[in-house]
């Protein structure tokens, strides 16, 4: 029996999404494997663990403090001292997990334990391979590591990037597996839209604020209620006192519907006529498999920030900047063609057959 570590943060849905997803992956493939899914920050310790609290801070109250401690710690001069803190502070622990749970390979699914991992594994202190799973489309240099044995990554374009962090001569693969499974399928939007109870010509437009929900979601439901929308829903992750203010202040505005967390993303983007997302991450990546016009507005803070310049410089999203670029941004969304749905990740290898075939 194979067994996999894989270590996610609990800090929104872009990490503990491709974790589960994987893990499902990795059984389903090979049924003699066994996965062990651990909290990699809590397996750091307590000068970790407070990053998991963090975004109820920063991303809500002090956005401006996110935007700080990312070009001071992550992109900018504490850069390294930060990364040999993490290392020194982190090893012992996280070889303590490792030797406990006796591991065939480890995956990581966060930038931190994947700095820390691929540290010791340059080092000779790790011997078993470890992999980064990747999902953003830039900032490479927060996610990516020297010394590790495999990259993966959801978007093809983020290859080059990865190897100028990683160094020459790394492996880096593009794959499928770590978003939702139906996106490796069609969907009709027809049927979609019956499911979902839409209206079947009604335009539709998707508000996003990610699994944290984030951003700006009032000012993007008022642009597109004064463009014309005919149905405007609101999708707010887990963040339930968003969904209850919001659902107060539209309550009488029929053509909007406040949602929760969902596992529907599948329907909805199939489904919608374009979609304002406030994060980045996986959801643009599965817009564009379902074909949905993209629009990222309303945070833009930190790694949020460098994945707009590429979302745009690789024609994946347009970036509205202002509620005056968001206007213009969505009327052109709404008045063009929508793309063909994009099932090339499909035929893309499995991330659990690539996991898989290290240890084999």
């Amino acid at each position: 029996m194979s067994r996999i570590l894989i270590l996610t943060a609990s800090i929104g849905e872009g990490h503990d999404l491709p974790a589960r997803t994987l893990a499902q992956q990795l059984v389903a493939e090979h049924a003699g494997t066994e996965v062990v899914v651990e909290d990699g920050l809590a397996v750091l310790g307590r000068p970790f663990t407070w990053l998991e609290s963090v975004p109820g801070v920063i991303f809500y109250k002090a956005q401006w403090l996110y935007d700080l401690v990312f070009r001071v710690l992550i992109d900018g001069p504490a850069r390294q001292p930060t990364r040999r803190l993490a290392v020194r502070l982190g090893s012992p622990r996280l070889l303590r997990l490792i030797d406990r749970v006796q591991p065939d390979a480890v995956v990581s699914v966060y930038p931190v334990t994947t700095e820390v991992l691929g540290a010791l594994r340059r080092r000779g202190r790790l011997q078993v391979p470890v992999v980064a799973a990747i999902t953003d489309l830039a900032m490479m240099r927060w996610w990516a590591a020297p010394g590790l044995d495999l990259h993966l990554v959801t978007h093809p374009e983020s290859i080059p990037e990865v190897i100028d962090v990683a160094g020459a001569g790394s492996r880096v693969e593009a794959v499928h597996g770590l978003t939702r499974p139906e996106f490796a399928e069609p969907c009709d939007p027809v049927a979609a839209r019956r499911d979902l109870d839409l209206p079947s010509a009604a335009k539709v437009v998707l508000v996003s604020g990610g699994g944290w929900g984030v951003g700006d979601l009032d000012s993007a439901i008022d642009v597109a209620l004064s463009l014309g929308a005919d149905e405007v829903v609101a999708l707010c992750g887990r963040n339930e006192p968003l969904r209850l203010r919001l659902e107060r202040a539209y309550g009488r505005e029929r053509r909007v519907r406040v949602v929760g967390f969902t596992e529907q993303m599948s329907e909805w983007l199939a489904s919608a006529d374009a979609l304002v997302h406030s994060t980045g991450g996986l959801t643009v990546l599965e817009a564009n498999i379902r074909g949905c016009p993209t629009i990222s507005y309303g945070w833009g803070r930190g790694h949020v920030r460098a994945n707009n310049e590429a979302f745009e410089r690789f024609g994946l999203a347009e970036v509205a900047g202002t509620r005056v670029e968001l206007v213009a941004a969505l009327e052109r969304a709404l008045g063009g063609r929508r793309r063909a749905a994009d099932l090339s990740l499909a035929a893309l290898p499995s991330a659990a057959s690539l996991v898989l075939a290290l240890i084999a």
